[in-house]
């Protein structure tokens, strides 16, 4: 593509650090950077490409911070991120011949029930609970699952990642969402190897994204760290809603078609 003006690249780098702040308290980056990516006149496979090598740094930002202050588990989430990895790798190989209309058609409904569980259920995630399932069984069926849709389709993934630690591992919100960061991070980095060998990833506004991601998701993520989840939840169900709104707003999604709207 033609070289990029300055002014698109700063405005490309504010929302790189936005998306980057509220993607490492909850989720949602992606409804900002891609967009942007869109807006600044990258063709719809490339802005993938280049939004999954920004993601990176944000992930990977957050990650750190997290695991600074002592919220993950490695010797636990290690073998889940590999699993998250793979995936991810499956889902975006499937991606080129699944047709996602299933997805879109199902996305938003998903994301708000998840937004109403959160809201609804003022407690959940405020302290640890009993695990619902091992640690093992956990890794094996639900992180690669939700890998694999971060693959084939990716919206939400990080709602369906602490839906799952505190309803199903019992996690408090901020370890939740600090371990969400590290699956997170390992399947955006399979996903993001897939685009790389398909040569459609702009390194130049991909790596400028990162440093807007990476210093947006250490000021989240001190944010978060500060106030637990008083601030993880409110912004856990705006992002969900916010997600579900932008998508039932696209004109071609199925249920828009379906309902002639």
């Amino acid at each position: 593509m033609a070289e990029v003006a300055f002014d698109i690249l700063l405005l490309l780098f504010v929302a790189a650090f936005i998306a980057g702040f509220i993607d490492s308290i909850a989720c949602g980056g992606g409804l900002i950077a891609i967009p942007a990516l869109l807006m600044a006149g990258l063709p719809p496979l490339e802005t993938l490409g280049t939004a999954k090598l920004q993601a990176l740094f944000g992930s990977g930002s957050a990650t750190l911070a997290y695991s600074r202050r002592g919220l993950v588990n490695y010797k636990v989430i290690l073998p889940m991120a590999g699993l998250s990895a793979a995936g991810a790798v499956c889902g975006a190989l499937v991606a080129t011949i699944l047709p996602t209309d299933v997805l879109q058609t199902a996305l938003p409904v998903v994301l708000i029930v998840i937004a109403v569980y959160f809201a609804l259920k003022p407690n959940v995630g405020a302290v640890e609970q009993v695990p619902r399932m091992t640690s093992f069984a956990f890794g094996a069926t639900v992180v690669p699952a939700i890998g694999f849709y971060d693959g084939i389709f990716g919206p939400g993934t990080g709602s369906f990642f602490m839906l799952a630690f505190v309803a199903l591992m019992g996690a408090g919100l901020l370890k939740a969402t600090a371990h969400t960061k590290v699956l997170n991070f390992a399947s955006n980095l399979a996903g993001f190897l897939v685009f790389m060998v398909s040569g459609v990833v702009f390194w130049k506004i991909g790596l400028l994204m990162g440093v807007g991601q990476f210093l947006g998701a250490q000021a989240g993520s001190k944010l978060a760290m500060k106030n637990g989840a008083k601030i993880i939840r409110p912004l856990l169900v705006c992002s969900c809603i916010a997600m579900a709104v932008k998508l039932l707003l696209d004109p071609a999604n199925p249920v828009r078609i379906m309902l002639a709207l």
